[in-house]
């Protein structure tokens, strides 16, 4: 009695004469399904896009009363990386001007020195980028002094 009571709730699967299943359950094949298409989805990795973040310039040792942005001088863009293995493009106006491998730990560094007075708007691109962020200087007449700029 206590037997059927443990086995009343269970179904049992026929069996051949060797005593493997005679054939798959219902459940057994659904799983196996959605395991061979779940499976190479879900391990599959995304795809990286490389993204630059934000773009800066530095004046470096230039100084001037209305900017420290001056014609001949020589500035430090940065470009902040979403990943630190795609070469960084850098526009001035849209026109590139340089192209540099990262140089680690998410940021490209290059060096920018600008050709006219007026408004420039720097920016940086990474291949398959989107977005481009930038930053806009105004230039003014530089007059070198030593290793920097003053800047009319």
């Amino acid at each position: 009695m206590a037997t059927q009571l443990l086995a009343g709730g269970t179904q049992f699967e026929r069996r051949d004469s060797a005593g493997s299943p005679t054939r798959p359950s219902r459940v057994g094949v659904v799983l196996s399904v959605m395991a061979m298409v779940l499976v190479p989805v879900l391990l599959a990795a995304p795809s990286a896009q490389a993204t630059v973040l934000e773009v800066s310039v530095t004046p470096d040792l230039n100084a001037g009363i209305r900017t420290n942005y001056g014609t001949g001088c020589s500035y430090t863009v940065r470009a902040w990386l979403s990943e630190a293995v795609s070469e960084v493009t850098f526009f001035d106006n849209g026109v590139p001007f340089t192209t540099v491998a990262p140089d680690g730990g998410g940021l490209a560094l290059t060096h920018w020195i600008p050709a006219y007075e007026g408004d420039h708007t720097l920016q940086a691109v990474q291949a398959g980028d989107g977005q481009a962020p930038y930053v806009s200087v105004f230039v003014g007449r530089g007059e070198h002094i030593g290793y920097a700029c003053w800047v009319i």
